[in-house]
């Protein structure tokens, strides 16, 4: 008869597995939106100004522009400053965040013009008013877009109460910004060259100018010497000049020359076929440039030319040219004026001739050269682009037509200089050429009557602490107010305002707040009278934009309002061009942080944040702007980044199909992928982002993911009774804590020097290695099968919840919408949120450097039992760690230090032997552990089918099938 069996019970239900609601998927791109309209629905960003006694934080935001959707350069640039004002806010400080947006200016304007075109009506037969109300009206449907598109990011901020460049409280401190430069002097009128766009009609700042390459007609010119030395002028002498703008040859005033340069008069003595030279004329070059020249005249090889000698500046100097349309048929004589050669720093023999011509309209060195020596000012260069009606051979003609293409006026400029025999050479070159941001198309420098503010005239204003001029405040502010990151941001606008001219700050537009000034009729520039200065007139206009914005300066009869009772209206004429649009931006300071209840106590933001073409246009108008009118710089430090590029590097452009729009990347990921892209990428430098990467980024958000999802569920039902003081815990817990401590000071460094890629790399560090493949690897048998009372289990649960608040809030800045799924899955109350906590302090004395110096022994030597257990994985002896019984030999120091650790279950085996004898040949080792070598060997007894370690006293106890442990903790 054979003894009955009976099964060993099933004591799965018995085991601590973990419990959580919190889904493997995440489902960001779904469930994104329902924590945004929870976030609004709470009022969390209000909730959190209301906490009083913290040291105020604000991050001024660079108005973006109101005209389209989102590119991924927005979406980086709004989520960078989401990590600095979250991060600050939970590092204890009250971090304000108004957003904002730059709504004046051409882009806009041109967006209602090509309405307009496209209906075949004229924007001139508009009534000026009506046309900026519909350019308002514009703004504010991009801004209502916008707003959305950023709120998506998970981006914070006083989303309710932003700040617009066209609201009227806004229009009229930047009204009043400029009559500041008004009264103190800085203001003038000036008739210089300034860049122009010929198709949009307007000047343009160097921030709204972009470099492309461009195919331009270069030509080398003879102008012949008709005064000076005899040697110059008995034989038929010709002064060569090279330009790559040909349409400037009828605004010649000088020939410029370089001092320091050795030039050499060579005299003609052969030619070939192909060439029209003249045999026994003379042409005066830099002797460095001189046979590049001639080989561009087709007279290269010592047969066709011969140096005669030195030509000293001096000799230079006393020379002097007929213009090379001198007598030309047709001409009238607009070109029978003297050119003289005159000394110029500026002259260099790199390229050319040594020889620069110079037409002082059409050049900034060319001005200046014009202003030192007393040249005239010519005026051939209509708003269009075109010559002036009634210049002689040209009259009509475009430099750059209306399309932004090429006109004709570079040719036939070409073809009469090869009529009158002046033309040594020609050749067209490819180069980097400014173009309009805007329209794309090349623009000219123009010379026109505009409003400039002087940065280097002396300021009585009482505000002289760090210097007299706008310059010299900048360059001081620079050097001892901002702190620069990356430090590099430092040398770029030092070099930028220390080399700049004066500010031109007139636009030729309908579109802005206007320059709110008069000038007196009849008066000239100089005249001391010239301008209006009436502190009770400003009064008046600035109250006036208070109350009906910036429209009504174009309100027939508001010259007469603000005006009469004062002065005589009629004695002067209003001034209707609008300012640059970089003096709105660069105004914020004063209407946001000086004026709002939410901006800051001195009008001065801690952080300037914008990417690093912002040297020359936030971040450099703001700093003129504010040294002119409040004497410093409105920020204490700038942080600049890079841009975004696709994959392989290459700017993304719409033509090649590279682009990565962020709502793209929303829709497929959700917008914490997109955020986690950027606190993994280094933004000081330019930034990468396609499929490939976005693929990597998803992956490390997984694994973070899973490291979440362990400790809520290993947390379900934590309490306080279960609480364990550290001097109570295991050393494995108190070397946890000891990490967290040292991560607590690097995360607080971390996110003070904005290094968010240093933060999350040792966050994801910590996650992956320490907690997931040690700590959680090791605990997970305690947490599963330890008693509930046990101390080692409440030990692990203790730390968890430690963890769990440490790590939550140190990654709540970068990822708001997982951390925020985090927080509610353990704390679902409808007030709570992890963005209203702060990162908790950590004690200092969970710091233990010689436990921490143990436990990297231990790891060590660790990693040798793991790979020698891998080898038995692979091979099929054992399935599973806890097969596993191994024989460790070590020295005696390290034997000491493991006695007393729990070392199985360190190493998850069912058993281990610490030996200091020497180890059997064959015995695994790993090279970078020394001194540490294991034999393989099997655990005896049985499994234990609740815990799954192999142990001899498994089937002796009173629950069937268990070992000791599992037998205590089943009761």
């Amino acid at each position: 008869m054979c003894a009955e069996t009976t099964a060993t019970p099933d004591y799965r239900s018995t085991v601590f597995l973990p419990e959580t609601e919190f889904p493997m998927r995440a489902g960001l791109p779904q469930r994104e939106p329902e924590w945004l309209a929870r976030w609004e629905r709470i009022g969390v960003y209000d909730r959190l100004r209301e906490k009083e006694g913290r040291e105020p934080f604000t991050l001024h935001d660079g108005p973006p522009y109101a005209n389209g959707h989102l590119h991924i350069g927005h979406a980086l640039n709004k989520v960078l400053k989401d990590f600095i004002v979250r991060s600050q806010q939970m590092l204890g400080r009250d971090a304000r965040y108004v957003p904002g947006w730059d709504c004046h200016g051409l882009p806009i304007e041109w967006k209602i013009e090509e309405q307009y075109r496209a209906k075949g009506l004229n924007k001139d037969d508009v009534d000026v008013v009506a046309f900026r109300q519909e350019c308002r009206k514009f703004a504010e449907g991009w801004i209502d877009v916008q707003r959305e598109e950023f709120k998506r990011l998970g981006v914070t901020g006083n989303w309710a109460d932003p700040y617009l460049t066209m609201d009227y409280h806004a229009e009229a401190v930047i009204a009043d910004e400029f009559m500041t430069f008004l009264m103190n002097g800085t203001l003038y009128q000036g008739s210089k060259p300034v860049m122009w766009s010929p198709v949009e009609k307007t000047a343009l700042a160097e921030a709204e100018v972009e470099y492309h390459d461009h195919t331009s007609h270069q030509v080398w010119v003879k102008f012949r010497v008709h005064t000076g030395d005899a040697l110059f002028t008995k034989t038929p002498t010709d002064v060569v000049i090279w330009t790559t703008t040909p349409w400037t040859i009828p605004q010649n005033r000088a020939i410029c020359f370089g001092p320091e340069i050795s030039y050499g008069l060579y005299e003609i003595i052969g030619r070939p076929a192909e060439s029209n030279a003249t045999i026994g004329h003379r042409v005066l070059l830099a002797d460095k440039l001189a046979e590049a020249a001639f080989g561009q005249a087709k007279l290269g090889g010592a047969e066709y030319v011969r140096r005669l000698c030195d030509v000293s500046a001096d000799d230079l100097g006393a020379l002097v040219c007929a213009h090379p349309f001198r007598g030309i048929e047709g001409g009238a004589g607009e070109w029978d004026y003297d050119v003289p050669l005159l000394p110029g720093d500026h002259v260099t023999d790199d390229a050319g001739t040594g020889f620069v011509h110079t037409a002082p309209s059409h050049g900034d060195d060319d001005y200046q050269i014009g202003l030192k020596f007393g040249l005239a000012m010519t005026y051939n260069v209509e708003p269009d682009g075109s010559y002036r009606a009634n210049l002689p051979l040209f009259g009509g003609q475009h430099i750059i037509l209306p399309d932004g293409k090429e006109g004709p006026a570079n040719v036939s400029i070409i073809k009469a200089l090869a009529g009158t025999g002046t033309l040594f050479a020609k050749a067209k070159l490819r180069h980097s050429y400014p173009h309009s941001w805007r329209s794309k198309a090349p623009v000219i420098y123009r010379n026109t009557p505009q409003w400039f503010v002087s940065i280097d005239r002396a300021l009585a204003d009482g505000m002289g602490q760090y210097g007299d001029t706008i310059r010299e405040r900048a360059l001081t502010s620079i050097d001892k107010l901002v702190e620069w990151t990356p430090a590099t941001g430092r040398n770029r606008l030092y070099s930028m305002i220390e080399a700049r001219p004066d500010w031109v700050l007139s636009r030729q537009r309908a579109w802005g707040v206007p320059l709110t000034c008069f000038v007196k009729k009849g008066a000239q520039p100089t005249d001391p009278d010239f301008l209006l200065k009436n502190p009770e007139v400003n009064a008046r206009i600035k109250a006036a934009f208070e109350a009906e914005g910036a429209d009504v300066w174009y309100v027939p009869g508001f010259k007469d309002k603000v005006l009469g009772g004062i002065v005589d209206p009629a004695a002067y004429d209003q001034v209707f061009d609008v300012l640059d649009v970089w003096f709105d931006s660069g105004s914020t300071h004063a209407f946001v942080l000086r004026d709002r209840k939410d901006g800051t106590a001195d009008g001065i933001a801690d952080l300037y944040l914008e990417g690093t073409d912002q040297h020359r246009g936030w971040f450099h108008s703001s700093m003129l702007q504010a040294c002119g009118t409040k004497g410093r710089a409105p920020y204490r430090g700038v942080l600049t980044h890079g841009f975004t590029l696709d994959e392989k590097g290459m700017k993304m452009s719409k033509s090649l199909g590279n682009t990565v729009a962020p709502q793209e990347v929303i829709g497929e990921y959700g917008a914490d992928i997109l955020r986690l892209w950027v606190a993994q990428s280094d933004y000081t430098v330019d930034l990468r982002i396609g499929k490939e990467i976005l693929k990597g980024v998803a992956d490390s958000y997984r694994r973070l993911r899973n490291t979440m999802r362990f400790m809520l569920g290993n947390l379900a039902g934590f309490d306080e009774a279960e609480r364990v003081a550290i001097e109570e815990m295991p050393e494995l817990e108190r070397w946890v804590l000891h990490r967290l401590a040292e991560l607590d000071a690097e995360v607080r460094e971390g996110y003070a020097k904005y290094d968010f890629q240093g933060v999350f790399q040792k966050l994801f560090a910590f996650c992956t290695t320490d907690l997931s493949s040690i700590y959680f690897d090791i605990r997970k048998d305690a947490l599963y099968c330890d008693a509930p009372q046990s101390l080692r289990r409440r030990a692990a649960r203790t730390v968890l919840d430690l963890i769990f608040h440490r790590l939550v809030t140190w990654l709540a800045p970068i990822l708001v919408f997982t951390m925020e799924d985090v927080w509610l899955s353990r704390f679902p109350g409808e007030g709570e949120s992890v963005h209203l906590r702060d990162i908790p302090e950590t004690p200092a004395a969970w710091l233990n450097h010689p436990l921490a110096v143990k436990w990297d022994r231990i790891r060590a030597v660790r990693r040798v039992v793991t790979g020698a257990l891998e080898v038995q994985r692979v091979a099929k002896v054992i399935g599973a760690s806890l097969e596993a019984a191994p024989v460790v030999h070590v020295d005696g120091p390290t034997a000491a230090l493991l006695e007393g650790v729990p070392f199985a279950d360190v190493c998850i085996t069912s058993g281990i032997s610490v030996v200091t004898e020497a180890a059997p040949e064959g015995a695994f080792t790993l090279a970078e552990v020394p001194g540490v070598a294991v034999v393989f060997r099997g655990a005896d007894g049985a499994k234990c089918e609740r815990c799954w370690q192999v142990l001899p006293d498994v089937g002796t106890h009173k629950h069937p099938g268990t070992c000791a442990r599992c037998n205590d903790a089943l009761g």
